[in-house]
């Protein structure tokens, strides 16, 4: 069984857990809507990326009543 041999201190601890906390999103804001959305990523908001439309948004597709 796993024992340790003297104590941890608060130092090494630490020094072994700095790279485990979180780091914040660096929001940028749509080139189309403005919405803030992630780098890199489809909006949110209006299913833009790159300047090119690649998800309709549920406004914008016709739906038949007996399709749904």
């Amino acid at each position: 069984m796993a024992v340790p041999k003297s104590k941890i201190t608060r130092s090494r601890r630490g020094n072994r857990r700095s790279h485990d906390s979180l780091v914040v999103d660096n929001p940028n804001e749509c080139s189309n809507c403005g919405e803030l959305k992630r780098p890199h990523h489809v909006c949110g908001a209006c299913g833009h990326y790159a300047d090119r439309e690649v998800v309709a948004s549920a406004n914008e597709v016709d739906l038949d009543d007996d399709a749904a």
